[in-house]
């Protein structure tokens, strides 16, 4: 429980934010830290204001527990994945996928291939991370073995990955943003079609580009060949490894929550190497741990099948920990309202409310890597504004998701981006320039914000 009731005034809120700004681009673009620092760092230069500001370290220790009580879910979820992709590389799913990839697939093809699956296959389970965690690793592998830049398979993985999830009926975020801000969910969706559009039509067309003049030609078709023969020398492919992931697929349709899902993924994953791979049982709970280790003279080959653990999810387990407590500090002292209710003054017409309410969801990613918070925090200061301005609230949860859940996967700390570039391999700030519908979308959102009176239809 947090007794004090002092408040940071708006200038004190701004100053605290452009502190915690000059901390993080010191600390990752001089000082070359990792960004768990970076983020600690902010952690204790905040909770020392705090402290001088008149709260108790008991108010501080309340404020963190209660940031990572919130991400207890999220990081049970990245441990589970890590185990799952593991499983998935034990039993042979994702190196049949890679195989039927390299086999199938031109290599011209394989970033709009990436594109459109994940993209099909989100909006299926409404998960971009279940979608990641399955098909975007074996497409990650298919790219590194025709010699595509790792970074532009990520960003056609992350891009098709984050459009499923945010147009899918199924997804928590979809929901979430529409139940915030009281709008229909298919009113909500619809709605959502008009920055979508612009912004995928784009992305298309630039991945298109790059795949025509991707260097994969730079690996032959004997080497391709011979990577086939060196996975199948180590696993046996077999269409009987994708039950598995099948079936992880058909739950989450039936909108099984996501825990109980993947559980059943490991399990069922367990079942095809024992009895498909015939991989020890022993054998099997060390891959669940460390990943799988199999010794291939091929490095890239090795690259492609040596994946997945617990352990390889710790990286990102402990950064959003660290970003969760940091949160969790920001809420107790009460700064981040401090800079909204500072900024609501300032608003005078639709297109600075819907600027302001893009810019209030990114700042929250930014400051707390929580996309659940960039969509609450927001939409409750901002949502009486848009009925005083009689402005249909369907903008603002466009806004919200545009600017909410899109922005996550391109902050470090966020749950999204952590997640994403240790399962990829492709850290944020290579893959950035690559997921152009992150951030085409909520410029689309500000854009036609500008661009059109209070009733129109964009």
């Amino acid at each position: 429980m947090i007794k004090n009731t002092a408040t940071f005034q708006f200038k004190e809120a701004v100053f605290i934010l452009f502190l915690i700004l000059a901390i993080i681009i010191s600390s990752l673009f001089v000082l070359k830290t990792e960004p768990h620092l970076a983020l600690f760092n902010c952690l204790i230069a905040v909770s020392f204001l705090g402290l001088i500001k008149g709260y108790t370290w008991k108010d501080l220790e309340s404020g963190i527990i209660m940031g990572i009580q919130r991400g207890i879910q999220p990081i049970i979820i990245l441990a589970l994945i890590g185990i799952l992709i593991g499983a998935w590389m034990s039993s042979g799913t994702i190196p049949t996928v890679m195989v039927y990839a390299l086999t199938v697939i031109h290599p011209d093809f394989l970033l709009i291939t990436s594109l459109f699956s994940c993209m099909v296959i989100s909006s299926l389970v409404g998960s971009s991370f279940t979608t990641i965690s399955t098909v975007g690793v074996a497409l990650m592998g298919a790219g590194m073995a025709v010699g595509l830049p790792a970074t532009w398979v990520a960003g056609a993985i992350i891009s098709g990955a984050c459009l499923g999830d945010k147009m899918s009926p199924m997804s928590d975020t979809t929901n979430f943003a529409s139940g915030v801000s009281s709008v229909k969910l298919f009113t909500h969706i619809k709605h959502m079609t008009r920055t979508t559009t612009p912004s995928i039509l784009i992305t298309i067309a630039l991945f298109y580009l790059l795949g025509r003049i991707a260097p994969s030609h730079t690996v032959s078709l004997i080497e391709m060949t011979n990577m086939v023969t060196i996975i199948k020398d180590y696993v046996q492919i077999s269409s009987l490894t994708l039950l598995s992931p099948l079936l992880v697929i058909f739950l989450a349709i039936r909108k099984v929550p996501v825990i109980p899902a993947l559980i059943v993924g490991i399990i069922s994953a367990g079942i095809t190497s024992f009895w498909l791979q015939d991989v020890p049982v022993g054998d099997f709970f060390h891959v669940l741990q460390n990943g799988t280790t199999f010794t291939i003279e091929n490095e890239q080959v090795s690259n492609m099948l040596n994946r997945g653990g617990l352990q390889s999810m710790m990286w990102s387990i402990s950064l959003i920990i660290i970003a969760f407590a940091f949160g969790g500090i920001l809420e107790a002292l009460n700064i981040i309202p401090a800079l909204l209710n500072g900024l609501i003054e300032h608003i005078k017409s639709k297109g600075q409310l819907i600027l302001s309410t893009a810019a209030s969801s990114f700042g929250v990613n930014l400051l707390t890597g929580e996309q659940y918070l960039s969509i609450l925090i927001p939409g409750q200061s901002f949502k009486g504004l848009y009925d005083k301005m009689k402005i249909e609230r369907k903008y603002m949860s466009r806004t919200l998701e545009d600017a909410g859940t899109l922005v996550n996967p391109l902050i470090p700390w966020g749950v999204s981006g952590a997640f994403f570039a240790q399962t990829l391999g492709v850290s944020v700030i290579e893959y950035l320039p690559f997921v152009s519908y992150l951030y085409l979308s909520p410029f689309f959102s500000i854009l036609f914000g500008f661009m059109t009176k209070r009733k129109t239809t964009v």
